[in-house]
């Protein structure tokens, strides 16, 4: 069992400055099931309604990359959530069997601890990749067609985004780790190997950006230009989050906030 005292000893992964650790893991639980419910609700209704409105088979959900990101953000709502809950547990059990408070995470293997962070950087990075290639690149008039379109298109192409920025702005996670720069890009490039496989497998290409026929030498450039968008999004989100990081330091050292003696931001 891994030392809690060795991984994220000042709390950041399960902490907000501006919610209390109850109040962050009810808010990330609460996302967790609106996008469980999102994904269930779109399987369901393709499920339903394959060969009407739905223009994909079901079993073709899993080839699409915004699928994949959204299924990771609602991974880490519920991963991240429930840490966050038992940490606001420990501290109304002034630590448990320790002094300090943990949680759960704290004590797992390494190669867990990792992952999370790992899966914190995709979920940090890939809506926003996601956003700005749907609407510039894939989005068009019937983005908005039917009352499925529109509420799929807003929960994944929208709210994916908000999920996002949530997580950089209003928690106390420290920046990105730069080793999880060429970790997002290997998944990226992993990913491109599944759109090829998915059309050799069922003759469909889930991004008409991708189809060599169609688009010819400008393949590559797209290929080439998302992994430097990914590495762009990357640096930009490591520097808001320092932002945020010193803008909140500065503004708890201030004498004024010294003189109101605010609570801690570990205080249930």
């Amino acid at each position: 069992m891994t030392d809690p005292t060795t991984f994220d000893q000042k709390h950041e992964l399960v902490t907000s400055y501006l919610f209390k650790p109850i109040v962050l893991a009810g808010l990330r639980l609460l996302f967790a099931v609106f996008t469980l419910a999102t994904i269930l609700a779109t399987l369901i209704w393709q499920g339903v309604h394959r060969g009407a409105e739905s223009c994909v088979p079901t079993l073709l959900y899993f080839s699409f990359f915004t699928n994949l990101t959204y299924i990771g953000i609602c991974a880490y709502m519920f991963a991240s959530g429930v840490q966050t809950y038992a940490f606001a547990q420990s501290l109304k059990k002034g630590g448990g069997d320790k002094s300090t408070p943990s949680y759960p995470l704290q004590r797992w293997p390494k190669v867990l601890q990792h992952l999370h962070v790992l899966l914190y950087a995709t979920i940090a990075t890939f809506p926003i990749i996601v956003t700005v290639v749907y609407w510039a690149l894939l989005g068009g008039s019937d983005s908005f067609s039917t009352m499925f379109s529109s509420y799929s298109n807003i929960t994944k192409h929208a709210l994916n985004s908000f999920f996002c920025v949530f997580e950089i702005a209003l928690t106390n996670v420290g920046p990105l780790r730069w080793i999880d720069l060429p970790a997002t890009i290997l998944i990226l490039a992993g990913y491109v190997g599944v759109a090829y496989i998915t059309y050799h497998t069922q003759h469909f290409y889930p991004y008409s950006f991708l189809d060599p026929k169609e688009q010819g030498k400008l393949v590559a450039a797209y290929i080439v230009g998302i992994a430097v968008g990914q590495v762009v999004v990357f640096v930009i989100v490591w520097g808001l989050i320092k932002l945020r990081v010193h803008l909140v330091q500065r503004s708890k050292s201030s004498p004024d906030v010294q003189s109101e003696k605010p609570k801690s931001d570990l205080e249930a």
